[in-house]
């Protein structure tokens, strides 16, 4: 599995090849497969020189390679878990608006 990343991340047609926000290219060998399918693999990257982290989705289809990259702050093993986690739910987000607005009484009574 690794020997593919290597391969597949060595191919100057790739599209994540450098840092986004130093722009040194890659050590293929740091890349990090979370995920991956026939077609598709999640890897996590982090920059040897200025630590930045990305997350990208690359996919392969009858129409070439293409990839969808995220900068994060998140190591490799807290992506994992994120995916582990469930789903959010529309009562989560009411709870999380009613703690904000809670949080937010409490900081005008202060003043």
């Amino acid at each position: 599995m690794e020997d593919k990343l290597f391969n597949f991340l060595s191919d100057s047609t790739t599209l994540i090849t450098h840092c986004p926000v130093c722009n040194l290219r890659y050590d293929p060998l740091a890349a990090r497969i979370l995920e991956e399918s026939s077609a598709n693999h999640l890897v996590h990257i982090t920059c040897r020189y200025c630590q930045a982290s990305v997350l990208a989705l690359i996919i392969t289809s009858q129409m070439g390679v293409s990839s969808i990259g995220l900068i994060t702050d998140l190591n490799s093993d807290e992506v994992a878990d994120f995916r582990k986690s469930g789903n959010i739910t529309t009562d989560d987000v009411i709870e999380i608006h009613q703690f904000l607005n809670r949080q937010r009484a409490l900081i005008d009574y202060l003043n």
